[in-house]
């Protein structure tokens, strides 16, 4: 049995949990996050509190019910708290701009990155060079900042690209003339 999904998760105030069949809503000041889990976990509120038990004697099941409510406890966090990743860019040249909802990079290409941003995620540039991220979905947070990096990832000789804060970068000897 999974000591995690034994634990009941408990709802803040301001904070509103659905169970509809397998799906589970949970809607607060930050956004709303809607998530879909596996038939054999049931998951039940009563009292303030999110419970979870699997529904059959498998092992498959008895995983499932600790990861489900592992999601859930970051789902109430996002909602209400948020989730943000902070990104750097490093390079001459190298820079972003916002355009309503459209993240527009200069990466070193021949031609400009033009991404688009999806529903429930905030992206604020500063100095052009630091791209913030900010969402009550913790999956779709890092997707999004995933996939920013992995326009331009740093690369390890002069150290340019785009990179996550506090991401350390192994860095490469460059050649030597003899």
């Amino acid at each position: 049995m999974s000591r995690i999904g034994k634990q009941p998760v408990p709802i803040p105030d301001k904070v509103k949990v659905t169970v509809t069949g397998g799906t589970v809503l949970v809607e607060g000041p930050k956004g709303k996050v809607q998530k879909t889990f596996a038939p054999v976990v049931k998951v039940t509120v009563a009292d303030n509190k999110v419970t979870f038990a699997p529904t059959e004697d498998t092992r498959f099941s008895r995983a499932m019910y600790g990861t489900a409510r592992s999601i859930v406890a970051g789902m109430v966090k996002g909602v209400t708290d948020g989730y943000t990743k902070d990104l750097e860019i490093q390079g001459v040249g190298f820079k972003a701009n916002l355009t309503g909802k459209k993240l527009d990079l200069a990466l070193g290409y021949s031609h400009p990155i033009v991404m688009e941003i999806p529903d429930g995620i905030k992206v604020t540039v500063t100095d052009q060079t630091k791209v913030k991220v900010e969402g009550a979905d913790k999956q779709l947070v890092g997707a999004v900042t995933a996939e920013i990096r992995g326009y331009y990832p740093p690369e390890p000789y002069k150290g340019k690209g785009v990179r996550i804060v506090g991401e350390r970068v192994r860095r490469k000897e460059g050649k030597t003339v003899a």
